[in-house]
């Protein structure tokens, strides 16, 4: 996993922001695909027995972790990432002084 990169720590970052990424991309499609389902009307029993609604919260549940594809895109060299360079972290001390 380091021989892309150089480094353990620094893949680790790569796959963690793009499992991030797949979570929150996730989070909102499963948000959108639910808001088919609300109704001000129904009652509780009708909600809990919506078998669209169900089979919609099995069908992510099924899906493989965010980790786990984001590490497969990182091994397939799937994903474009950059560092910025330390200079360019660290505030000036112009900056610092304000």
């Amino acid at each position: 996993m380091d021989a892309k990169t150089g480094n353990i720590y620094e893949s680790v970052a790569i796959i963690s922001r793009r499992a991030n990424q797949i979570t929150a991309e996730r989070k909102v499609e499963i948000q959108h695909r639910m808001q088919e389902f609300q109704h001000t009307s129904d009652t509780l029993e009708e909600t809990f027995e919506n078998r669209e609604q169900i089979e919609v919260s099995r069908y992510y549940e099924r899906m493989p972790k965010p980790v786990i594809v984001a590490t497969e895109e990182f091994m397939a060299d799937e994903l474009n990432y950059g560092f910025k360079k330390y200079e360019e972290v660290l505030p000036t001390t112009v900056e610092a002084q304000q």
